[in-house]
């Protein structure tokens, strides 16, 4: 890793946006990836920087580029709980179907760890709750799995009421 992508990745990492910028007049790959498949992005994300995470989909980088578990940056903000990431990652284009490895998706992250800001955030955007990891398991399966009463109710209610509109 040259000396410059080791700096874009430290300042993605810490948030700093003036080392970002003038990364970014030396036409930098902003997908490039680290060893575990992290990119600048998802690394930003991770450590709850969402000015960073704005400023890098700003200049270029991919909202749903993956890592070496096929999870995104916006997977990485609903386990973390990052409301604010999520948000960015969300107005700016992310996938929010996306299904890492083993099929997970945003919200079933969201669901699971009891992030249920962003899980409504998620279901509000227009998220597929009906999606199936590979065991088999929804987002409301899940939400059952963990005692998540709150979004398993809300789950339960967009089921029924697409149903009724059937």
């Amino acid at each position: 890793m040259t000396t410059l992508t080791q700096a874009l990745f430290a300042a993605s990492r810490q948030g700093n946006l003036p080392v970002l910028q003038e990364i970014f007049t030396h036409n930098v790959n902003l997908n490039i990836r680290d060893e575990r498949g992290f990119t600048p992005l998802i690394i930003a994300a991770y450590n709850n920087q969402p000015e960073a995470v704005a400023l890098l989909l700003q200049a270029g980088a991919n909202p749903d580029t993956t890592d070496n578990g096929r999870n995104t940056a916006l997977m990485g903000a609903c386990f973390k709980g990052h409301v604010e990431v999520a948000k960015v990652l969300i107005a700016n284009g992310a996938n929010l179907d996306a299904q890492h490895g083993n099929g997970g998706t945003a919200l079933m992250f969201a669901v699971m760890f009891g992030r249920n800001i962003i899980a409504d955030l998620l279901l509000e955007q227009g998220a597929d709750y009906t999606l199936k990891d590979i065991r088999g398991l929804t987002a409301l399966d899940l939400a059952l799995q963990q005692g998540n009463h709150s979004v398993a109710e809300k789950l339960l209610a967009i089921a029924k009421q697409t149903e009724i509109s059937k």
